[in-house]
Protein backbone atom coordinates (compact mmCIF):
# COMPACT_ATOMS: atom_id res chain seq x y z
CA UNK A 1 0.00 0.00 0.00
CA UNK A 2 3.17 2.09 -0.23
CA UNK A 3 2.02 3.38 -3.54
CA UNK A 4 -1.23 5.67 -2.16
CA UNK A 5 -1.51 8.22 0.18
CA UNK A 6 -3.46 9.97 2.51
CA UNK A 7 -6.67 11.44 1.69
CA UNK A 8 -6.86 13.62 4.28
CA UNK A 9 -6.60 17.00 2.39
CA UNK A 10 -3.19 18.72 3.19
CA UNK A 11 -1.28 15.11 4.41
CA UNK A 12 1.35 13.60 2.43
CA UNK A 13 2.55 10.68 3.88
CA UNK A 14 1.79 7.00 2.93
CA UNK A 15 -1.19 4.94 3.65
CA UNK A 16 -1.27 2.82 6.68
CA UNK A 17 -4.79 1.50 7.03
CA UNK A 18 -8.15 1.74 5.15
CA UNK A 19 -11.11 1.97 6.98
CA UNK A 20 -15.02 2.82 6.05
CA UNK A 21 -15.57 6.39 4.08
CA UNK A 22 -19.15 7.12 6.55
CA UNK A 23 -17.00 6.64 9.52
CA UNK A 24 -13.77 8.50 8.26
CA UNK A 25 -16.36 11.47 7.04
CA UNK A 26 -17.17 11.64 10.91
CA UNK A 27 -14.07 11.67 12.08
CA UNK A 28 -12.73 14.22 9.30
CA UNK A 29 -15.14 15.88 7.95
CA UNK A 30 -12.88 17.14 4.64
CA UNK A 31 -13.43 13.87 3.26
CA UNK A 32 -15.46 13.15 0.80
CA UNK A 33 -16.28 9.95 -0.91
CA UNK A 34 -17.96 6.40 -1.02
CA UNK A 35 -16.41 2.87 -0.34
CA UNK A 36 -13.09 3.29 1.38
CA UNK A 37 -10.65 5.59 2.09
CA UNK A 38 -6.97 5.33 2.71
CA UNK A 39 -5.25 7.08 6.15
CA UNK A 40 -1.76 7.57 7.36
CA UNK A 41 -0.72 6.58 10.67
CA UNK A 42 -1.29 9.66 12.17
CA UNK A 43 -4.39 10.01 10.85
CA UNK A 44 -5.86 6.31 11.64
CA UNK A 45 -4.84 7.03 15.27
CA UNK A 46 -7.07 10.44 15.46
CA UNK A 47 -9.63 8.55 13.26
CA UNK A 48 -9.67 5.73 16.36
CA UNK A 49 -10.40 8.04 18.81
CA UNK A 50 -13.12 9.94 17.50
CA UNK A 51 -15.12 6.62 16.14
CA UNK A 52 -14.84 4.54 19.53
CA UNK A 53 -17.59 4.32 20.48
CA UNK A 54 -19.62 4.19 16.72
CA UNK A 55 -17.11 1.14 16.19
CA UNK A 56 -18.49 -0.52 19.52
CA UNK A 57 -22.03 -0.36 18.62
CA UNK A 58 -21.26 -1.83 15.32
CA UNK A 59 -19.69 -5.06 16.45
CA UNK A 60 -22.07 -5.39 19.48
CA UNK A 61 -25.07 -5.08 16.42
CA UNK A 62 -23.29 -8.40 15.04
CA UNK A 63 -22.68 -10.57 18.22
Amino acid sequence: MADKKCEVPGCTNDSFQTVPADLAHKAFPAIEGKGKVHLCREHYKEYKKATKKERELKRMDWV
